[in-house]
């Protein structure tokens, strides 16, 4: 009888020991998929965004580890997809520009894990290109494209994270992203480097400055802060930053043809006879009989720029705005987009390389061969030259010189960087604002993790 009842009372605390042992168990192997869930969103974070400029679409798909050091996707440090042209080519069909964004909608979407999508934030800024469009335009094509990425996306977007960016924007995240790859920022101003960044429709340029200068600073026409404070890597900054619209690049050459006042222009090559179309409207593009003149180019160029229009501010650069009061944070400077394509097409950049050091002056060397040289023949000289931009070389180089050193100012034998990428650990990253909106939204939203509930 006692050994019947030892049986049965071991059997019991068998089963006592043996059952909370075994929910346990159960319950520690549910808590691991949740775990990992918790721990890949804590450890990495993507940030997709789209470039639309004047000239094309761009994607940039991003990730970042906890501390905002960027990490690979595949083979590069970032994943990026491009197509032409730009939205603003279709004024007309808002449908046609949405849709137009679709395979790089689908090229980000296959990049970023699925688990993580519904956390990824993803804005697209417009630029220059929707920013000229006339009536409700641009607001139809934005519209189209919230609805896109609405109904065909999963990833994390607001309506209001899908906008026309203003150029004062663009200009500070292209700043803070040159800067952060050249691991620049986190130190004093001092050590930051200016940025000018020459895109189709505006260019940008951004710089740190003291707080002395800061203390200082107007405003521009508009009542608005020449200036703005950015807390970046734990280091606080003073940057001057002004947009100005219709003097990028290709609106540039729309108002040197404007500035002309007739058929013939100065800047075009000899043998040239045709249209130049810019934000709807034709520019008749005809050499002299003389034919084309570098100096006759640089005075209309001057014109054009508004270099003496009134400053009611101790020191502007052109059309009357504020240079910011120069400084340390001007010392260094790097130059970006088409200051690389066009430096590129005549031999001042070696585009084997991502970046190379130039002086102005270089640009307006090679003007002076273009602007003597007659449309049939710039091929045997400069060959790299784009066929779209033949007729355009001499007022483009002309154009980035005068910008540089009449506009901003430069010695036109000071050096500076002219980048296409930049070096960042064992990759090359391109040297574009997306970076700097995508370090911003990551920033703002890491400590935003949603947690499924089952």
């Amino acid at each position: 009888m006692l050994n019947q009842n030892s049986h049965f009372i071991f059997i019991i605390l068998a089963i006592f020991l043996v059952l909370p042992l075994s929910l346990l168990s159960k319950n520690v192997n549910a808590q691991i998929p949740l775990r990992r869930h918790l721990l890949s969103h804590e450890s990495e974070h993507y940030a997709v965004i789209f470039d639309a400029g004047s000239t094309g679409s761009r994607v940039h798909v991003f990730r970042f580890d906890e501390k905002l050091g960027l990490l690979p996707i595949g083979n590069n440090i970032e994943y990026f997809m491009a197509t032409e042209p730009g939205l603003s080519s279709y004024a007309e069909d808002p449908k046609a520009a949405a849709n137009s964004l679709e395979p790089l909608l689908d090229g980000a979407e296959g990049v970023v894990p699925q688990e993580l999508q519904s956390e990824t934030p993803l804005e697209l800024g417009a630029t220059a290109g929707l920013r000229m469009l006339k009536g409700d335009a641009a607001e139809k094509i934005l519209q189209a494209v919230r609805n896109l990425v609405k109904n065909q996306s999963t990833f994390h977007s607001k309506d209001q994270w899908v906008t026309i960016l203003d150029g004062t924007q663009e200009g500070s995240y292209m700043w803070a992203a040159i800067n952060y790859l050249l691991g620049n920022l986190g130190k004093d101003y001092k050590s930051t480097t200016a940025t000018i960044d020459l895109g189709g429709g505006s260019v940008q340029m951004a710089y740190a400055i003291s707080n002395e200068q800061f203390a200082k600073a107007p405003q521009n026409e508009d009542g608005e802060p020449y200036v703005q404070q950015k807390h970046l890597m734990s280091k606080d900054y003073n940057l001057y930053v002004h947009s100005y619209l219709n003097y990028g690049q290709l609106a540039g050459r729309a108002e040197i043809f404007k500035a002309s006042r007739n058929e013939s222009n100065p800047c075009a090559l000899e043998g040239c006879d045709g249209y130049y179309s810019y934000g709807g409207v034709d520019y008749k593009v005809k050499a002299p009989k003389k034919g084309s003149s570098w100096k006759r180019c640089r005075r209309l160029t001057r014109h054009a720029l508004k270099i003496n229009a009134k400053c009611n501010i101790e020191e502007c650069t052109f059309n009357g705005v504020w240079n910011g009061g120069g400084g340390d944070g001007q010392k260094n400077i790097h130059a970006s987009s088409f200051f690389y394509d066009i430096g590129a097409q005549v031999g001042i950049v070696d585009t084997k390389f991502p970046s190379a050091l130039a002086k102005p002056i270089q640009y307006l060397n090679a003007a002076k061969v273009a602007c003597q040289t007659n449309v049939a023949d710039i091929k045997s000289i400069f060959p790299k030259t784009q066929d779209r931009n033949i007729p355009y070389l001499c007022m483009d180089l002309i154009y980035e010189y005068t910008l540089l050193v009449d506009g901003f100012g430069l010695n036109p034998h000071k050096e500076i960087t002219v980048i296409h990428d930049v070096q960042y650990k064992n990759y090359l990253v391109g040297a574009a604002w997306p970076l700097g909106c995508a370090i911003d939204l990551v920033s703002s939203t890491t400590n935003k993790i949603r947690v499924a509930s089952s």
